[in-house]
């Protein structure tokens, strides 16, 4: 896919840009702990700095449910800006109004603005053309840098493009070609390692992967949802009861593309105080005490996991392998991660994402390790399906 970027605008001085960026971070006593997404943004902030443009940086944060929620302020990310841009950021305690009017009209070449949380406002989140004509009034050009909300038709992200000329910042150009690079013109063997909690989310990818690639290697709870397909005792272990005709049809489809976990790690407790017992599959419907729960992928998976790895020339990741949070259930998550990010390192073109993938690689420092990360979750889920993304159709070229 090829995209329109900021790049191409010839005269960028004294222009105000309006950049949609992604700042849905962690926030806890008003500091950031998560930073990741707040430093994509600077190689195109960086860039019209550079070329002396006036920026207005926009984002939501949570969900407020259109109202204004003080625990979902942007005000904090000000303070992280100035500090990690040694420049002054301006912060609007509004989005819309005659008062951040005056602010964005006193901007100067050089300087920059932070809206308050979009989602403040229920016209974003209904992609709004009254609450987009309000935005789009602040600036000159609309830049998309947000890449991991894309996949949403909200005002911020779609609407606003029918009214001023529209750009894909460097951040999310940067991720649509990192992400195009595994649904076409791919190296094979290509191996797809999918885990986390609900199919429901990620059957459209599993299913697209499974028709274009060699292997598709499942773990997490996803995989639960395969056992009671099959009438596997999986204790109290979290599936989905909707989607097993379609996990059922899949494993039917699939043959032996799909590779499942041949044994896992469960114990009585979620929290991390029982005991952790590894157990084949074909051994769960022995296990007597029917209150447990699958915690984890078993030492026999990891190995069997890493052989189909260690075939890949092309191999993405996403989502944990088990409850990665409790250490004691970690075991699979972290050899996967390392196992993919080595492989990344070495003959392979290597892509995780998601958030709960970035907390992994985070937790077992191995970001850098891998050819790209994405910061998105729902959003390169929906791209790998093949889908156009409502926040890329009207950047295309």
């Amino acid at each position: 896919m090829k995209l329109k970027t900021i790049k191409q605008l010839k005269n960028l001085k004294n222009k105000t840009v309006f950049v949609r960026v992604d700042y849905n971070v962690i926030l806890k006593n008003n500091k950031v702990l998560e930073t990741e997404r707040i430093e994509r943004s600077f190689s195109t902030i960086n860039y019209l700095l550079k070329n002396k443009a006036k920026i207005i940086l926009a984002s939501h944060l949570g969900r407020p449910d259109g109202k204004p929620v003080k625990e979902f302020s942007l005000r904090p990310i000000v303070k992280y800006l100035n500090k990690i841009t040694q420049k002054r950021v301006y912060f609007a305690d509004d989005c819309l109004g005659e008062k951040v009017q005056k602010q964005a009209a006193s901007l100067k070449a050089g300087q920059i603005l932070l809206l308050e949380n979009l989602r403040f406002y229920p016209g974003e989140e209904k992609n709004d053309a009254k609450f987009a004509r309000g935005l789009a009034s602040l600036a000159d050009i609309y830049v998309n840098d947000a890449f991991a909300v894309s996949h949403r038709a909200h005002a911020s992200v779609n609407a606003i493009t029918k009214i001023l000329p529209a750009y894909a910042g460097l951040n999310l150009a940067d991720e649509v070609m990192n992400l195009s690079r595994l649904i076409k013109g791919f190296k094979k063997p290509a191996v797809a390692v999918i885990g986390g909690v609900k199919i429901s989310t990620k059957i459209k990818v599993i299913d697209n992967f499974l028709k274009k690639y060699d292997y598709v290697l499942i773990g997490g709870a996803l995989a639960n949802n395969f056992y009671a397909a099959q009438k596997i005792n999986i204790g109290q272990s979290v599936y989905e009861k909707d989607f097993l005709p379609l996990a059922e049809r899949l494993m039917k489809k699939a043959g032996n593309k799909l590779i499942l976990p041949i044994d896992v790690r469960i114990s009585n407790n979620l929290k991390g105080r029982g005991a952790v017992k590894a157990v084949n599959i074909i051994d769960l419907t022995k296990v007597k005490n029917k209150k447990f729960f699958i915690v984890d992928i078993g030492p026999k998976t990891e190995l069997n996991f890493d052989a189909y790895m260690k075939l890949a020339k092309t191999l993405v990741w996403n989502g944990p392998m088990g409850v990665f949070e409790i250490d004691k259930y970690a075991h699979g998550s972290e050899f996967v991660a390392k196992n993919a990010a080595i492989i990344s390192k070495g003959p392979a073109f290597g892509v995780a994402g998601g958030g709960e993938t970035i907390a992994v690689i985070e937790k077992f420092k191995m970001k850098n390790w891998f050819d790209f990360v994405s910061t998105a979750g729902g959003a390169m889920l929906e791209f790998l399906e093949g889908k156009v993304l409502p926040g890329l159709k009207p950047l295309k070229k």
